[in-house]
């Protein structure tokens, strides 16, 4: 991993090893663990009783949400539509999940996804009347994150956090487009990149190199502070969105 220190004096090389953050993503397993069993149950109650009791119990319904029923703006990130659905949501939330709960830490991560997927509901239940379920709303906002991680992130990472940037933007863009297709909620993926790109901006971490050369660590900047006033104010943003919106659709 490349990037300059500053601060020290002597013959340092541009290039250097720095120890990442060593923490297995025990909440990505979780959430995988969680949404797999989950799906398990829409399939079973679909063979015993003839219908998907989760997806009927927590899917994005606009008239149940008007009526009162405010978790559907939250349980729609656990449910999905097929098993190929599933399979891509949990496969994006491995590879992008784990990277990302090694530098947020688990609690931070937690709060960044189910944040996401709020947000993303928020803005399917805004602007679309179909009904809509899946985790792909949290997942863009991982992507979100991911991108502003490396932004900010640019001066300890080096040339790696450029390519990765690069690459993030044409995955994003590439998705945003395919979700322009009939069938597929893209309100609720812009709702989630808005808000995880949000939350990552004044909350997500903020390394910085400190230490001796060749001792070297990584320290993150940010405070328990910031994590509770980006959690608030984007909570509270999209919380009032969908407030506005149930009075409007009254």
């Amino acid at each position: 991993m490349g990037g300059n220190v500053a601060g020290h004096t002597g013959q340092v090389p541009r290039e250097r090893a720095l120890r990442l953050p060593s923490v297995t993503p025990v909440v990505v397993y979780v959430l995988l663990a969680a949404t797999i069993l989950i799906y398990l149950l829409q399939i079973g109650t679909e063979n015993l009783v003839g219908y998907d009791v989760p997806a009927d119990w927590g899917v994005k319904a606009n008239n149940l949400i008007l009526e009162g029923q405010i978790w559907r703006l939250f349980t729609p990130m656990f449910l999905h539509g097929s098993i190929f659905h599933l399979g891509f949501n949990m496969y994006a939330l491995y590879v992008i999940g784990a990277g990302l709960e090694r530098f947020y830490g688990h609690r931070r991560f937690l709060i960044l996804y189910l944040l996401a997927g709020f947000s993303g509901n928020v803005m399917s239940f805004l602007f679309t009347l179909a009904p809509s379920l899946g985790s792909s709303t949290a997942i863009f906002g991982l992507l979100g994150a991911q991108g502003v991680f490396l932004y900010q992130n640019r001066g300890v990472f080096g040339r790696m956090a450029q390519r990765s940037l690069i690459n993030l933007v044409l995955i994003a863009a590439i998705n945003l487009m395919i979700g322009m297709s009939p069938g597929i909620d893209n309100w609720g993926h812009i709702g989630g990149l808005i808000a995880g790109t949000l939350f990552a901006w004044f909350a997500g971490p903020v390394f910085s190199v400190r230490g001796v050369y060749p001792e070297l660590i990584l320290v993150d900047d940010r405070s328990t502070e910031d994590t509770v006033r980006a959690t608030l104010g984007v909570g509270a943003l999209f919380a009032a969105l969908a407030a506005v919106g149930m009075i409007l659709k009254m």
